[in-house]
């Protein structure tokens, strides 16, 4: 780490200084700025190196079940996100629905991993209802054991297909899966359809292009074509899924959400939140 830049070492004394200014964003206390957090994932990226360029060769994808630590890994990078800007920044992107929260709707999160922003919402709204669904039971498992520590009673949570959903819902929330998942398209379509009058869709998603050139450029371009080459364009496959990726960008976005049947689709940005933009949606 000093020959890397992170540390200063003093010979003379033998001693070894992390600087204010790299705490800053090499530290887990530095919240959302913290560059560190990513880093994990090259290692995880390293396991399945040789699986992925089989997949090349041969076609397919690398199964979920070949990244134990990943749910785990992005748990703890987007709850940062979540504790620090997803209800007094990311809420109040759907007009009126901080307002709605408070008096009382219900909400459904699709894959929610483990849990932790339909949490931060139960919490920060206890007269609305709010429901998980994910299909890892690893995930459910963990989600459902943080939210009795919390003695939170208006959450629950479900294993099961995000493109079969009952009931009705006020406001479904999709934070950075839906370019994950096998059959995006049937799963816009269900969340549609599970809207009840007056709803509306919050999608978190990756900011990025649908076009490789407008990506040049992009700070975080690298990283989020290395994470879609590694996971999330090779789980998809793996499954004979679409295979979106991570760079999937706004405009096969706004054309899927219009294709589930939304006519109105806002696209924000929210500060603190660099690698994301978040979709609006509505119908008439």
């Amino acid at each position: 780490m000093v020959v890397g830049g992170i540390l200063e070492y003093e010979p003379d004394e033998a001693t070894y200084t992390l600087p204010p200014e790299h705490a800053a964003s090499l530290t887990t206390a530095a919240g959302v700025d913290n560059l560190a957090g990513m880093m994990p994932y090259i290692a995880l990226m390293g396991e399945v190196e040789q699986q992925v360029v089989g997949c090349f060769r041969e076609g397919g994808g690398v199964p979920y079940s070949a990244y134990p630590r990943f749910q785990a890994l992005q748990a703890g990078e987007t709850a940062r996100v979540y504790d620090a800007a997803l209800v007094d920044t990311i809420v109040p992107l759907v007009p009126d629905l901080t307002e709605r929260l408070r008096a009382g709707i219900d909400v459904l999160d699709v894959g929610t991993g483990q849990g932790h922003a339909p949490i931060v919402l139960a919490q920060a709204f206890p007269r609305s209802r709010f429901h998980g669904l994910d299909q890892s039971e690893e995930g459910v498992s963990a989600a459902r054991e943080e939210a009795g520590r919390l003695s939170l009673d208006n959450v629950r949570f479900t294993i099961g297909d995000a493109s079969q959903i009952d009931g009705r819902y006020d406001l479904v929330t999709a934070f950075d899966v839906i370019h994950d998942l096998a059959r995006p398209q049937e799963v816009l379509n269900a969340v549609a359809a599970s809207l009840r009058d007056g709803g509306a869709f919050l999608m978190g998603d990756f900011a990025a292009s649908s076009k490789l050139e407008e990506n040049v450029g992009h700070p975080f371009g690298p990283a989020l074509f290395g994470f879609s080459v590694f996971y999330c364009m090779t789980t998809s496959l793996s499954t004979g899924g679409a295979g979106l990726g991570t760079v999937w960008g706004e405009q096969t976005a706004r054309r899927m959400l219009g294709d589930a049947g939304f006519t109105d689709v806002q696209v924000r940005s929210v500060e603190g939140d660099p690698v994301n933009v978040y979709y609006v949606a509505t119908a008439a």
